[in-house]
This record gives structure tokens, sequence and C-alpha cells, in this order.
């Protein structure tokens, strides 16, 4: 995949040896083989590169508009430009469909950078009004902690808005999918990145991801994960009262009320649950729909989750690929055997893997019905291709259950009626809804509420989650 980047970290606008020897192996999902090794960061790492974000903050922070906007362009051409690498490189290392990466994965990617770019062009810094200035200002340097499951949409979504603020960055992207946040650092140091202002360490949450969130000389820690590691994080960022980002888990509810479209919904719903092998945060796993339609949406269902292609991603039929990594494929192997154990009724899918796929972490399109909210299929972030169908008596018990979730990141409505649909959303606990299966829009704030985590971004807000606040008064 790489090669000697492989063994490097790009820390003050070049390529530097590790402090240690370890490595990391990085295996490819589909035939669970070894295709690299990547070095393994240490705290010494994380001190040299905070030191280089440090030292550039200041030039950088005072940098113009038209110089950001500038870096910014570069970086949209250059992944343009490199579309293709990138998405053959997440194929290899965490199993996305060549159609799904092309189509999805590497565009969304590019968009959240264009979107800052235009949040950047028309965005205030200044305002003066009544003898009183607001300056929003840099926060300072961001260590910014990716996750696996969408990598390089991910990395842009938190370095955008931060280069944009005038910030600088350390980026931690996660140990199992290294190899596009590496092409990524390379494509920054073409994009001519001011030497400090975007550095890259890998390694562990442990190692890596603690130390930059106990650094003093870190202002922000902004991570994309598990609410356990969101927790991890936020406890040893507490110590130096550092702001904290966090985009966490979800178990996010598709409410069907009795006036939607269920031949074209319900497919959708299917669609949108399993999209990227079930692997989203925001994914919504949970379908509620009116008890006397259950049988009706059991079929149609079962029918679109028949249709999905599970198999090799490098194969442009493929439309499923497998889980990204060892540990997540056995939860949710757990988890469906738990949600037959509990007496969830198996409607299509079930454990182990598809017929004729005798190896990697191919997980069947699973679809479980008449699901309680006690069980764990109902209430535990599954991160698999795995969907639960529960029924509601009426409006106020399927508000009522959307809401029956530690978590409250996004939730799907489905309905005829666009006034009532309006009138349902703004009762659900979530920082999203989508009614009617809108389009993605990058310019729209994404966080959750409760445990799934603190802050928003992508848009304006994501922007401001880089800068502080100054009143000017007298001015």
């Amino acid at each position: 995949m790489m090669s000697i980047e492989g063994n490097l970290f790009y820390i003050d606008g070049a390529w530097r040896r590790p402090d240690g020897g370890s490595q990391i192996a990085v295996l490819d999902p589909c035939s669970e083989s070894v295709i690299g090794h990547v070095a393994c960061g240490s705290k010494t790492d994380v001190e040299r590169a905070v030191s280089a974000a440090r030292r550039a903050f200041h030039g950088f922070s005072n940098s113009s508009i038209e110089d950001r906007l500038a870096l910014l362009g570069r970086i949209s051409v250059l992944l343009a430009e490199r579309a293709e690498s990138f998405a053959q490189t997440l194929v290899s290392e965490m199993g996305a469909p060549i159609g799904f990466a092309r189509a999805s994965q590497v565009p969304f990617a590019i968009e959240h950078v264009r979107v800052q770019t235009e949040v950047l062009r028309h965005y205030s810094f200044l305002t003066v009004e009544s003898g009183m200035a607001i300056a929003r200002e840099a926060i300072g340097v961001c260590g910014l902690i990716t996750p696996w499951n969408w990598p390089l949409y991910q990395i842009t979504a938190k370095v955008a808005p931060a280069i944009a603020a005038g910030c600088t960055v350390v980026l931690k992207p996660s140990e199992l999918t290294p190899f596009s946040a590496l092409l990524f650092a390379q494509l920054m140091h073409d994009a001519e990145v001011p030497s400090g202002v975007f550095n890259l360490v890998i390694g562990t949450g442990e190692t890596v991801g603690a130390a930059l969130a106990q650094h003093d000389d870190v202002d922000l820690i902004s991570i994309t994960g598990s609410t356990r590691a969101g927790v991890a994080v936020a406890q040893a960022a507490a110590s130096s009262v550092k702001r904290v980002v966090q985009e966490l888990g979800g178990k996010s509810p598709n409410v069907f009320l009795d006036d939607a479209d269920f031949p074209t919904g319900v497919p959708k719903g299917v669609q949108s649950a399993m999209r990227n092998a079930g692997q989203s945060c925001s994914a919504p796993t949970r379908m509620l729909v009116p008890k006397a339609r259950l049988a009706e949406v059991e079929e149609l269902a079962a029918a679109e989750a028949a249709r999905f292609v599970v198999g090799d991603p490098r194969d442009s039929k493929t439309t499923m690929g497998p889980i990204a990594n060892a540990a997540q494929y056995r939860r949710v192997q757990a988890l469906i055997e738990a949600g037959i154990a509990e007496g969830g009724r198996l409607i299509c899918g079930g454990p182990g893997r598809p017929e004729g796929l005798e190896r990697g972490y191919f997980t069947r399109p699973t679809i479980f019905s008449d699901v309680m909210p006690q069980m764990r299929i109902a209430r535990e972030e599954i991160f698999g291709p795995v969907l639960v169908i529960m029924p509601y008596e009426d409006e106020r018990h399927a508000i009522e259950l959307a809401n029956a979730t530690e978590y409250g990141l996004g939730a799907h409505l489905q309905s005829g009626d666009p006034e009532r649909a309006r009138r349902v959303a703004r009762q659900i606990r979530s920082g999203q809804v989508h009614i009617n299966y809108p389009a993605w829009s990058g310019f729209a704030p994404f966080g959750g509420y409760k445990r799934s985590g603190n802050g928003r971004e992508y848009g304006v807000f994501g922007l401001e989650e880089y800068l502080e606040t100054k009143a000017i008064l007298g001015y």
C-alpha cells in the first residue's frame, strides 16, 4: 500500500522517523491477510508534533482569509485528482465496496472541504455594534482523533474547518485504517501547507490519543469514535480544561407514521441502515412501525435485504463488503446471537458468513422483528448490517420509543403529511432528523444529544467549534 511513508510520521512539514521502532500490522478485512505495517507512535512523537503545531500557530492564525481560501482550494483540487487512489486504498484497508468508495466515501470527503471554503468566504470574524466588537479567533492547537469507518471523510470533516479557522492540528487517525491518512498527509504536503500547520502521528488511543488529550499545549480535542473512547478522552482532557468536541455513538430511529409511503420508504430504510455494512454512527437501525403494518414492513424489508450483494469489495457488483476489522466482526456476531437468545424474531440473515464466503469478516444482512426496548439489539450500537423492527401502538408511543435510548445522534421520520412530520420531528431528541430521506448536506450541523456527544461538526457550526469568542468593549 505505502512504502517509506508507512514507517514515518508527518511532522513540521516533513516526513520524520518515529521515536520508537514498534509497528502495527494492517489487515485486509476481505482476506484477513496483512497488507502492510505502519509505525506506532509514542508520547515523544506527540510532543514533537504538538511543539511544531504550537510554533506554527501564531503565524497561521494571523494569515489572511485569502491565503486560507487558497490552501483549501489546493487541497480540494488534489483530492479530486487523487480520488481513485483514495478509493482503492479504502477498499483495501476497510473493505468498502469500490462503487461505494467512489460514490460516497471519497466525494463526501471532498464536499467537506468545499463547504468549509464557502463558509470561510462569507464568515465574519469581527462584528461591531454599539461600541462593542465581537472577535472570533482561532482556538489554537487542535488534536484530531478520527475513526476507521469513514476514514477520509472524518479527516476532512475536522481538518477543513480547523484550517479555515486558522488553527494548527495534530491528526491521529485510526491505526486500523492508516493508509488513507498517510495519503492525505502527502496531499497536504503537496498542497504546500505551511510547516507545522498539519501534523500526523499514528498510534493507539491508549498512547497517542491519551497523550494528545492530556497535553497542556493542545487547546481542543475533536474525537469521532465510540462513547467509551469519548469518555476516556474527556477524562484525560479535563485536567487542562481544554475544549472537547465529541461525535460518538448512536442508535438512530426511523419512525414510520401511518400515513407514510411504506413501499418506497421501507426499502430506503433498509439501505440507510445497512449502508457501509451498517458501520455508520447515525445509521437508522431501529425501524419503528405501526403494529397493524408489521407484516407488510417485514416483507418489504426482507425483500430489500435480499438484494444486497455481499462479497469482494473490489468487484463492482458488490454492494456490501466485510466488516472493517476482526474485533468489530466479533461484536456484530455476538449481538446477532444475543438477539436470537433474547427472543427477537429473525426475518432474514443471522449469525455466520453468507453462503460461499469462507474467509473474511463478512456478515449476513440481518433483520429482527418484534423487538422489545429492553433487548440488547434495541439498546446497544451494533455497528454492523443489523436492523431491528419495533412495532408501536400510536403516535405518542412511536415518539416515546424513538427517544427511549441513551443516544441522540440522528433520526429519520417518514410521513405523507409535511406539517405532521415537522411536529413529530421537533419532539425527537437527536441532533439531526431526516424527513422522507432528504439529500445529505455538508452544511447541516452534525452532532448528538445525550451520550452521542458534545458540539457540532459541518458547515458554519463546525467552523465555530475551532473559534474562541472575544468581546472588545469601547471599540
